[in-house]
């Protein structure tokens, strides 16, 4: 942390900002660091740490999105903090041993030329030493490290006791102005009152070496880069013995120290030195040292200790990137290591960012940038402990208990005011940039084995939510559709999951599949290695659906469970899906889909060939017949699909030939010509339902076609502006159509008589329904198939077609009856969906 800014800046940043601003600017810097360490040690002591340090935290816990776009980020703060300090240790070169402007030959000691290509000639120079050194190893940097540390600590000394024992002095100082220079005095008045009082307040003004004019943001953003050095520790956590013990000692000791050391210093230098020295001798410590080579050479030890520091740091970070595959070839060179582990060409691969950054040419020119980027750093490391904490997964326990979300949230907060304080472009610049790895890094990074914290905080919300959620409260205002579709097997069902899914608007949907096998017989579940083929399933169809399986000795029994076991608190489904029953060999419908042709990809594994013609099916008519009635029983509403793999939904609603497809919508119970009702909440649930289609995206151009069936004789216009006002009064838009149908009644009235002579007496269920116990025995097939006939004819042909679902008889014995009835009704309508509805879904009011 002691490295440019301690030697080199102090004063810069007193003299322009005063003792008041300054020690202001030490507290907030010192915040943010304190709360980002806090962060750190915490997230250091929850497991083993490995190479990259912050960037294997983040990873680690936020997933590869953050970690790697954070990695990014803090690999380039880095390589520019390196750079930073091989700048001001050319400036400290310079300042010593370089011909003054506007001399041509200099004297004694002063034989180095000045210029920029000069000046970047010895920082490239310097940084190729820092890099010989890197490549020996962390373990060589690591002992010259604590050789460096015991300098610094040697000239810190000297620096303190200079400020009591140096006598008032006068400073010659030589400004740059135009090609030549000129002379001005700075004053050491040892420690007055006098001084201290005019170095109080701040007095901002251009600076000397980059002719900007400085405000406390840019004397900040200086001032900041000596405290971001809390990370070295973290960034070597590969090469440490205990990094979990280690981390949090050195770091937290190593920031109050320093926080001591900078105000105190801060103190001291505006009680003894006048402005004008402070703010335009940057080595005026030197000048005042007792013995100025020890402060020479504690300068090139401190700067080149940082700037090796940052060079380990950010091939480290480069290497743990590469290692992580996050950007595929991008990163491979970077893998390459040495016998002994050293990653050689990630150290190659930094030095040469490095030299690059070296062109910026002066120190305080791409501060404000470095800050940034490690503000950036530091509040993505608080976040991801923030996360981790607001997750409260029980497998978060770090050793490290002095933190809260509190001072995660402090840290956030510090670090985002400071990053826009200083230079809203940049930090909006940075904060595109990060956004941008994140997205690309989302949608093409491979998928990691790390734990995603996503999800113990989406299931932490989730939770709290649902509990939120009371049944109690519903109102059919607020009802949505939410499915249960029973799928035996995908390869033959493609379509149908895509079809229902355009029907759940937003609501639960469930797909559901009964294995029948015996737990007892087995020697453990046979669904668990099943439930990764239907998730990878889920995914490459783009539904938005939750699968849940189930073991039963039948299809009923399972499909009973899952009815009663589906969903959590508020969110079970209130409508079952079912394929219809019928002899037709079912067609592998998944090779053909789109999200598998057009990828050229391989139908997951898992699931079985469709069962061929031949095959005995898995359930029995009466059992299927027995799973509806189940479903009403239960309140469930019930759809019965039929021929939906016939139906392609990307033709059908892209073609552009005129009229736009339609979908055909018959409220009335065809079976129960003697109970043509439109106002039931069967056949209420049957509009809903069709307005629910319509209303998703893809099939907004379709128009609704509803069928009303009139008699001779009923005033069919006065039904039609009846209907019209319901549709008014519902909010649904369709077209009304009337369909003389008294060829197809009389055909019921011959058969259809009672005990007495007369028409069967009727009896009104619950739900406001008419149901005829025995009437399934009175519908003959002849008037089933005009029933049928009269519905086909209707043109042009729709894409689907809702159909009414007439309740099943009480009698079990006539469920093969009634079946067949729904087969002869349905047969060679195309895409084709029976619906019975048995709760109240729309509303009138607002």
């Amino acid at each position: 942390m002691f490295s440019v800014v301690l030697f080199l800046r102090l004063g810069f940043v007193v003299g322009h900002a005063g003792l008041y601003q300054a020690l202001a600017m030490f507290a907030v810097a010192y915040f943010i660091i304190g709360m980002t360490v806090l962060s750190v040690c915490a997230i250091a002591t929850n497991g083993a740490l490995d190479a990259g340090g912050a960037y294997y935290m983040i990873s680690r816990a936020l997933g590869p999105e953050f970690g790697g776009s954070i990695g990014i980020m803090f690999f380039l703060a880095n390589v520019c903090g390196s750079a930073l300090y091989v700048l001001g240790l050319v400036e400290a070169v310079v300042d010593s041993f370089g011909i003054p402007p506007g001399q041509e030959a200099g004297t004694g000691v002063h034989v180095l030329p000045q210029s920029y290509w000069f000046e970047l000639l010895y920082g490239t120079v310097l940084l190729a030493l820092c890099l010989l050194v890197c490549l020996v190893g962390a373990s060589i940097y690591a002992k010259a490290t604590f050789l460096i540390f015991l300098i610094v600590a040697a000239v810190l000394g000297t620096i303190l006791v200079s400020f009591f024992a140096t006598r008032p002095l006068k400073v010659p100082i030589r400004l740059p102005k135009g090609n030549g220079t000129e002379t001005d005095n700075g004053f050491f008045t040892g420690f007055s009152l006098n001084t201290l009082r005019d170095n109080l307040g701040g007095q901002y003004e251009e600076d000397y070496t980059t002719g900007q004019m400085m405000s406390f943001s840019s004397v900040f953003a200086v001032m900041f880069n000596g405290c971001t050095g809390i990370m070295a520790g973290s960034n070597m956590s590969g090469d440490l013995k205990r990094p979990s013990y280690s981390i949090p000692r050195g770091t937290i000791s190593a920031v109050l120290f320093t926080y001591l050391v900078y105000n105190l210093l801060a103190f001291l230098m505006c009680a003894t030195c006048n402005r004008i020295l402070l703010q335009k001798d940057y080595g005026f410590l030197r000048d005042i040292s007792i013995f100025p080579p020890l402060v020479t050479v504690g300068i090139y030890a401190a700067t080149l200790s940082a700037a090796m520091s940052n060079l380990i740091g950010a091939s480290r970070i480069l290497y743990a990137l590469a290692r992580d595959d996050l950007f595929g070839r991008a990163l491979a060179l970077a893998k390459k290591t040495s016998a002994s582990g050293n990653p050689v060409m990630a150290v190659i691969l930094s030095w040469l960012v490095v030299q690059v950054v070296l062109f910026s040419g002066k120190l305080n020119t791409i501060a404000s940038v470095v800050t940034i980027f490690f503000l950036l750093v530091y509040a993505t490391v608080n976040l991801a402990c923030l996360a981790l904490e607001w997750a409260s997964a029980p497998n978060f326990r770090p050793t490290f208990r002095y933190f809260t979300w509190h001072t995660c949230l402090l840290g956030i907060a510090g670090c985002c005011v400071m990053m826009f304080l200083i230079s809203p472009v940049s930090a909006s610049a940075s904060l595109g940039f990060l956004l941008l790895l994140l997205l690309a890094l989302h949608y093409l990074s491979p998928s990691s084995t790390w734990g995603y914290i996503s999800q113990a905080l989406i299931f932490h919300q989730v939770r709290k939510y649902l509990l939120m959620l009371d049944v109690r409260k519903d109102h059919v205002k607020f009802w949505r559709p939410q499915m249960l579709l029973m799928v035996q097997n995908p390869r033959g069902s493609a379509r149908l999951i895509d079809f229902v899914n355009d029907l759940k608007k937003s609501g639960l949907y469930v797909l559901g599949h009964v294995e029948l096998q015996d737990l007892d017989m087995l020697p453990s579940d046979p669904l668990q290695p099943q439930q990764d083929s239907w998730l990878s399933l889920v995914d490459k169809l783009n539904v938005k659906a939750f699968v849940s399986l189930t073991l039963a000795p039948s299809v009923r029994h399972g499909v009973r469970q899952l009815l009663f076991t589906s969903g959590l608190g508020g969110m079970r489904p209130n409508t079952l899906v079912l394929g219809f029953y019928d002899d037709e060999a079912p067609q592998d419908g998944l090779s053909r889909h789109p999200a598998f042709t057009s990828a050229r990809e391989e139908v997951p594994l898992g699931f079985p060939p469709v069962r061929a013609a031949t095959t005995p099916k898995m359930l029995s008519a009466r059992e299927y017949v027995g799973i509806v009635a189940d479903a009403l029983k239960m309140l469930r509403n019930v759809l019965l699909a039929r021929q939906l793999e016939s139906l392609d939904k990307a033709w059908e609603l892209r073609r552009a030939a005129s009229p736009p497809p339609t979908i055909h919508v018959w409220p009335v119970n065809l079976l129960r010509p003697d109970s043509a009702r439109y106002a039931d909440t069967c056949s209420l649930f049957l509009l809903q339902m069709a307005c629910v289609l319509n209303m998703a995206r893809a099939w907004r151009r379709a128009r609704l076609r509803l069928f009303l069936c009139v008699e001779a004789g009923t005033m069919p216009h006065a039904q039609e502006e009846k209907l019209r006002q319901l549709l008014k009064d519902l909010r649904i838009q369709a077209q009304i159509q009337l369909v003389p149908w008294d060829a197809i009644t009389c055909l019921h009235w011959q058969t259809c008589q009672g005990p007495s002579g007369g028409p069967a007496e009727e009896e009104e269920d619950e739900e406001g329904v008419v149901n005829f116990p025995t009437n399934t025995t009175q519908v003959s097939d002849e008037y089933v198939c005009a029933a049928n006939k009269l519905v086909l004819e209707q043109s042009p042909a729709p894409a689907v077609r809702f159909l009414y679902l007439p309740r099943p008889p009480a009698d079990t014995s006539l469920y093969p009856l009634y079946l067949h009835q729904l087969e002869l009704l349905t047969r060679g309508l195309g895409p084709t969906v029976l619906v019975h509805g048995v709760s109240a879904v729309t509303s009138t009011q607002l």
